[in-house]
């Protein structure tokens, strides 16, 4: 079976001098959840903006197939002036909403709110919905479910877990714990 995420020798720093990764490799197939724990500041987010392509290598390479992203911070990842719904059907196909609704604990109500009308914590599942309907292969989740209360907390990781059997997740958080009981692989950084 081929990689979904393949790293090999990654190189980063924001200067020559302090890297923050050196030499880091990688590879994440269909069917795993591979956690990457460490510290704020480890550079944790900074590996996720590597990936996504925001930022480019000192040296190493990284390819990686299709993916949706869930960012830590669910108020900068909507526009401000437009509706839930409409920002997901600008980027998915919805045939798959209400299965998705339900599985998140989510009213459709609620989509056809403006992002700041909504808790963090409903907004964060509005951009978990969004990554899902985006039928990704790769799903990368930096911190998903700080924002959320244990009980949604597991709610949301086991659905995303039921979804394994068409794509790999990696999974950025500080949280070892659920790191421990979700992930075939933890890396710390």
């Amino acid at each position: 079976m081929s990689s979904l995420l393949d790293i090999k020798n990654l190189s980063f720093g924001y200067t020559k001098e302090l890297l923050l990764f050196e030499e880091l490799s990688l590879s994440l197939k269909k069917g795993e959840i591979k956690a990457i724990v460490g510290e704020s500041g480890a550079g944790k987010s900074t590996l996720f903006e590597l990936i996504v392509g925001n930022l480019v290598p000192l040296s190493g390479a990284i390819k990686s197939s299709r993916t949706s992203e869930v960012f830590q911070d669910p108020y900068s990842s909507f526009h401000p002036s437009y509706t839930l719904l409409n920002q997901i059907k600008d980027v998915a196909n919805i045939d798959e909403l209400d299965f998705y609704l339900k599985n998140i604990n989510l009213d459709y109500e609620l989509l056809l709110k403006l992002p700041h009308e909504l808790s963090g914590g409903q907004l964060q599942r509005a951009s978990i919905l969004r990554a899902m309907l985006m039928k990704p292969e790769l799903l990368l989740l930096d911190e998903p479910t700080s924002a959320l209360d244990n009980i949604i907390q597991l709610e949301v990781m086991s659905m995303l877990i039921k979804h394994l059997d068409r794509m790999g997740m990696l999974l950025i958080t500080h949280d070892l714990d659920l790191a421990k009981w979700c992930a075939d692989e933890i890396i710390m950084i």
